[in-house]
């Protein structure tokens, strides 16, 4: 459990390097809003954005269980967008460890409640086209 905490700390501190040594170099993120599989890299890019746009980025009701090959964890999602949105996102995620990293991270979130952080990253991908 002592890698769930450094990897949630990590997170919400936008700390790419801790995060890549917590990863396997060819762990797998998948979230079930696109169904899509992310590579570190990609994972690395999506949190380090998530770290800069929430403010007060916080995880909160956090309740952790081990499994043979890893932990599963319940936890919300909590902060607020630049315009002071607020941000509250349920979450479970199923998290593989081999060797002491992570491999494989399973993310289910409520769709509905990440419908912010998606209007802020369309908003700022217009702004740039």
């Amino acid at each position: 459990m002592e890698l769930a905490d450094r990897f949630m700390t990590a997170i919400t501190s936008g700390d790419t390097d801790a995060l890549r040594a917590i990863y396997a170099p060819d762990a797998r993120i998948w979230h079930n809003g696109d169904a899509a599989e992310q590579n570190v890299d990609d994972n690395l890019r999506t949190l380090r954005w998530l770290s800069r746009n929430l403010r007060d980025f916080r995880y909160e009701e956090i309740r952790r269980d081990p499994l043979p090959d890893g932990y599963v964890q319940r936890h919300v999602l909590r902060g607020n967008l630049p315009d002071g949105t607020r941000v509250e996102l349920p979450t479970c995620l199923f998290a593989t460890i081999s060797d002491g990293r992570i491999t494989r991270i399973e993310e289910y979130a409520d769709s509905r409640g990440s419908d912010p952080l998606r209007d802020l990253a369309a908003a700022q991908r217009a702004a740039r086209a």
